[in-house]
């Protein structure tokens, strides 16, 4: 789990991860991982025999003991973690805080609820690129003054949330973007304005490395951008629609 560092700037923001992130990936990122391996590989869990007694004791009165009772382990802490720093009554409420402290964790009633809304985001953000593609509206239509000229059609990756399009180039559309995806955000911005935003050109400033070494061509990764979009637009309508049943919950 990777949430934001802090002294931040930025709201508080966090996301799973199956890999390490660089420091930069959320604004002073800290990583908070499931187990911890030291250089000979041994493994260790990463929460504590003592916070799993915290967990335990405080709800076994509440969960039961019976055969129908699910067993409260680690991993269902983790993921309970998980959406508890998605809800936003948790987040508004302690904004402050986490802008200049390490997020502290409280115990909410329905446990179970929380570490299931946790494991189906876990799910969705790590393995965002095996959901299903959202049926966003492509069209395409021919840029006979740039063909004629023979070049490719021209990039653009411009979001028009009013709207919501994203105008890919001068030739293709994607239409019928969901009004909620736009706020599903990491950092300042929706999560489809952040894909874009990696795949626009960055033109290189040394005229010699421009020249023979500036390769990149949108033309290139077209298709899998598409896709991909198609993809994280179902992350984040799915995403928001546990955040908007998180807010409706009452945990005071």
């Amino acid at each position: 789990i990777c949430v934001s560092g802090f002294p931040a700037s930025k709201p508080f923001q966090t996301i799973a991860v199956n890999s390490i992130p660089c420091y930069d990936f959320l604004e002073k990122t800290q990583a908070l991982p499931l187990f911890c391996f030291d250089q000979e590989g041994n493994c260790t869990d990463n929460i504590t025999d003592w916070a799993l007694k915290q967990f335990t004791a405080h709800y076994k009165p509440k969960i039961g003991t019976g055969k129908a009772a699910r067993k409260i382990d680690k991993p269902a802490i983790f993921y309970y973690c998980y959406a508890v720093l998605h809800d936003p009554n948790y987040r508004e409420k302690y904004a402050l805080n986490l802008k200049r402290d390490f997020p502290r964790i409280p115990f909410y009633a329905n446990f179970w609820q929380w570490a299931d809304w946790g494991k189906t985001l876990m799910d969705l953000h790590i393995g965002f690129e095996t959901v299903e593609p959202y049926p966003l509206t492509r069209t395409d239509i021919p840029d006979d003054k740039a063909r004629a000229a023979g070049l490719l059609p021209k990039p653009l990756l411009r979001a028009k949330r009013e709207e919501c399009v994203i105008v890919l180039d001068s030739e293709t559309t994607l239409s019928d973007i969901p009004p909620v995806v736009w706020d599903y955000r990491l950092g300042n911005r929706s999560a489809l304005e952040w894909i874009l935003d990696q795949y626009k050109e960055k033109t290189p400033k040394d005229p010699t490395i421009r020249e023979q070494f500036n390769t990149y061509r949108f033309a290139d990764y077209k298709e899998q951008v598409v896709d991909l979009l198609q993809r994280v637009t179902t992350v984040s309508v799915e995403t928001m629609q546990i955040v908007a049943a998180m807010r409706t919950v009452d945990e005071e």
